[in-house]
Formats: structure tokens, sequence, C-alpha cells
């Protein structure tokens, strides 16, 4: 390990381990003051946004070296939020940098590249499938330079104080590709007509702030037509430009999730005695556990590492097999530590007093958002079997 991440790893488990039991406990207003602290520490200490580029507080990091961090900061519950790296916001920083215009830029992107505000993204809708982004009911009409929205979203993740939100809804409904009827529009959560209706429970967990996921009601909400990031029909195409890369976070992320499980499980193999002479160490079982686990953590690294390099030097388009296998194949590695690391803690493991329990609450999402496990696999075999179709 070099020294930068050295520096990122000492102050993940000194500053910030300490501080995930208040959020396992729901102390949001002690745990959000004491990581707007650990913010300022971290701006301090050069360690801003790696992504970024230096002009904006960050280090100018190619995609490839920017997951090894990430994967670090996953190690912590509190991790990818204290160095601003946290999704939905990079995801939407890497956007509205991309392809927004200037006056976007400066209202939006800058304050959300500073830490200053937060971010959310409205694509999932209540009445509508998200494996199918295509098939959207929340609408955007044209009004005197303006446009009306009307729609619901849900799991509109970190809506709750959020600033602005990216909005996907359909423009133009006529249009003959499904994928260009839908566009992407930037509405300020402030906006009359917006209604944060809930905070969704997550397994019993409603959370606050970033940590929640939100349904949200627009009703007649108006926005400016300057508002629309790119054109009119372009909101698919943008979709797979933020989600690509975005997958990668989140897969670096839960490796980093792994690393810690992985950790847990040896520590409490090891100490934790089943008769006066044993511990759990001496269990075939257990055993078996930690070399498949490790065996499986080792490669799903290799796996996405192979796919940051590739989209460094290809480009997202042609990375778009090795998104979707990263994405479904992390994905089951992590429930997969997870459980056995809860299993190893035994009835320990279900408490909250590891952060096993809370991790397994939250990620088993991992296997439904961001796409589903099966519409991946299909999306892999299909940019696979191309390569093998008869050329005229």
């Amino acid at each position: 390990m070099n020294n930068k991440l050295k520096v990122y790893k000492e102050f993940v488990e000194k500053e910030l381990i300490p501080l995930e039991q208040l959020l396992i406990n729901h102390q949001y207003d002690e745990l959000y003051s004491k990581l707007e602290e650990k913010r300022e520490q971290v701006k301090k200490l050069n360690l801003w946004a790696p992504y970024l580029p230096k002009k904006f507080g960050g280090q100018d990091m190619k995609f490839l070296e920017f997951v090894s961090i990430s994967e670090i900061l996953g190690r912590s519950l509190l991790g990818h939020y204290t160095f601003n790296c946290q999704a939905p916001d990079i995801g939407n920083i890497e956007l509205i940098s991309r392809f927004g215009n200037e006056k976007q830029k400066k209202e939006f992107l800058e304050p959300l590249m500073a830490g200053k505000i937060r971010s959310c993204v409205g694509m999932v809708e209540p009445d509508r499938p998200g494996s199918n982004p295509s098939w959207l009911e929340t609408k955007a009409v044209k009004n005197n330079g303006d446009y009306i929205i009307n729609g619901r979203k849900w799991f509109t993740s970190s809506a709750d104080g959020a600033t602005f939100c990216i909005l996907m809804a359909v423009t133009n409904p006529e249009a003959k590709n499904k994928y260009q009827r839908a566009s992407m529009i930037i509405v300020p959560l402030n906006t009359p007509g917006v209604e944060l209706k809930r905070n969704i429970s997550i397994m019993g967990e409603k959370g606050a702030g970033f940590y929640s996921h939100a349904e949200i009601q627009y009703t007649d909400v108006r926005v400016s037509i300057q508002n629309i990031i790119q054109n009119e029909g372009d909101g698919f195409r943008l979709a797979q430009e933020r989600l690509g890369p975005g997958r990668i976070h989140h897969c670096m992320r839960w490796i980093g999730i792994c690393e810690r499980a992985f950790d847990l499980m040896c520590q409490r193999a090891v100490n934790r005695k089943i008769t006066p002479n044993e511990t759990l160490s001496n269990m075939p079982i257990v055993k078996t556990w930690i070399a498949e686990s490790r065996v499986e953590i080792d490669a799903a690294r290799l796996l996405v590492m192979e796919c940051a390099r590739k989209i460094d030097t290809e480009g997202v388009s042609s990375s778009r097999a090795q998104i979707s296998m990263i994405k479904f194949y992390t994905a089951n590695i992590l429930e997969k530590v997870l459980d056995r690391a809860i299993q190893t803690y035994g009835a320990m493991g279900i408490t909250d007093d590891t952060p096993l329990a809370m991790w397994y609450r939250h990620e088993r999402g991992a296997r439904i958002y961001d796409g589903p496990d099966e519409v991946h696999k299909l999306a892999a075999a299909r940019h696979i079997l191309k390569a093998y179709e008869p050329k005229d």
C-alpha cells in the first residue's frame, strides 16, 4: 500500500470508525455535527474528493487510481460521505461537469464540489419498474420558457436536506425511439410544488439527512428550460453515462465493506472460544468460509480494477459488458461475505453491536438498485454475443 492510501486508511480507522455507532443508533444530529468537523479536517489534509481537478480542491486522480481510495473509504459506514465521494453526489458532479452548461456549473456544480450543498437523483417511480427506465410517468411540459413537471418518484436517495434533484422526466412522449422520450432536468427542491412525502423505511430504518431514501411528489413544478442537461431526449443516454462509472464506485465501496467484514470475521474466529481449548477458527466450516471469502473478494477486486482500466483507456461505451458483470458479481459476493461474517458472530451478528447487521439491512439492495442482477446478466450476455454475430 502506497503512502497516500495509508493516509486515507489511517483517517478512516482513527477518525470515522469510532463515530459509526452514532449512525447505527440513529443519533443523526450529533453525527452530522461531528462529520462536518471531519470534512473540514479532510480539506485541510488535502484529502478532499480526490477525483476532482486540483483547482476544485481535489487531486485530479485517474479513475483507476481513485477506485483504490474508494475501497478504503468503503471500510466505514461514514467514509465516502466524509470525503465528498458519496453517491449520488459524485455521480451528479461527474454528470454536470461533463454535460452541464455554464450556468448549471456555477449555480449547482461548484457548491456541490465544495461540499456546501447536497443533491439527489429522481429516476425510479413507485408505479413503474426500475428495471425499465424508458417507461416513465413523470412528465415535463414546456410552458412560456419553463417546464411544468408532474409526477412521483421514490427511492430518491439522500433527498432529505438536499438542495437540488436531477430529475428524469418525459419531454418527448411521441418520439418513436423510446430511449429518446425523457430528459434530465435540474429541479431545486425548494421550488413550489415539490413535496417530500416521506423517508422510506428500509428494513425498519427511515434514516435522516444523507442516510435516507425519499418519496417525492412533483405537482405543477415550474423550472426554467435552462435547467435541462444538454438536449431534450438525451435523458437515457446521460443516465447511462452517469451510471457506468457510478456502478464502479458502488462496487469498490462494496469491496471495502467486504474487507472490513472479512477482518471482523477472522478476528471473531480466532478469539471466540467454543470450548476451553478451542476457538471458532478450529472449525472446518469457518476455515472454508474464510478461504472462500478471501478468494471471492480478491477476484471481485481484479474484475473491478480491470473495468476501471478499460474505462480510462477506452471509455464507458466500450466497457458496458464489464460494468454489468462487476455490478452483479460484486453485489453477490458482498451478500455472501456479510452473511458468513454474521454467521461467525452467531447471535451477536444480528445485533447492532457491530456494523454487520446495518450493512446487511441496507446493502441487500445492492442486487436491486442501479439495475437488478437479472437485467445486468442479460445486458452482459448481449454485449458479449455481439462479437460472435455473423459479419456481412
